[in-house]
């Protein structure tokens, strides 16, 4: 008998039921450990008319383009805090930005490997180890600094993104391949647009 079954037999006066009892099963089971449900690196078998062989490959791809993505995401907010400078305003307004669509990214690239039934990246330690972004010092850096440093991130990232949305296409999954080329490509080349345009020397008040 499941203990919900039990529960709503004492409490329709089937069984007499205490005070005890019923804080018993409101009482929060704490410190409980078992087995992972899902090894990292296998998948589940979902009817998405994909192969095996296609969503390992395919999840193989996405939790790379993942853990670049949350990495050039921190790497944002880190100068979304640090920026100085004449242009610390405007700056500041657009790296907060950058962060806000690179989050919407990662989270839907997390989704669409759990949706292949395979296990996403989720934790900084996991990040530090696999990305292929260089880590930046703790320290405080100058703005071209920085838009340097990102704009190299952005770089890294792309290769990987075309790279990914071939090998998605040529295993036959639209679905990635279309994440991969409409929402991670397009956004990140916007963002790389924008933040390139802040390393041009034009004059401000006349022209050379």
């Amino acid at each position: 008998m499941s203990v919900k079954t039990e529960v709503s037999k004492r409490l329709n006066g089937n069984e007499s039921a205490g005070a005890g009892d019923v804080l018993h099963i409101a009482q929060p089971h704490f410190h409980q450990h078992a087995h992972e449900i899902q090894p990292y690196g296998t998948v589940l078998r979902y009817p998405l008319a994909l192969g095996e062989k296609a969503r390992v490959e395919s999840v193989a791809v996405l939790n790379q383009v993942l853990v670049d993505t949350m990495t050039l995401r921190d790497l944002y907010k880190k100068h979304h805090w640090q920026v100085s400078g004449a242009t610390f305003h405007q700056l500041h307004l657009l790296y907060d930005k950058h962060f806000l669509e690179q989050s919407g990214l990662v989270d839907a690239i997390a989704e669409r490997v759990q949706m292949l039934g395979g296990v996403s990246i989720a934790m900084a330690a996991d990040v530090a180890e696999l990305t292929m972004i260089p880590r930046p010092p703790r320290g405080r850096e100058q703005v071209p600094v920085q838009l340097s440093r990102l704009l190299e991130a952005h770089e890294m990232l792309l290769l990987a993104v075309r790279r990914g949305a071939d090998k998605a296409a040529q295993l036959g999954d639209q679905g990635t391949n279309d994440l991969l080329v409409s929402q991670v490509l397009r956004t990140n080349e916007m963002q790389v647009w924008f933040l390139s345009e802040h390393l041009v020397s034009s004059p401000l008040t006349q022209a050379v």
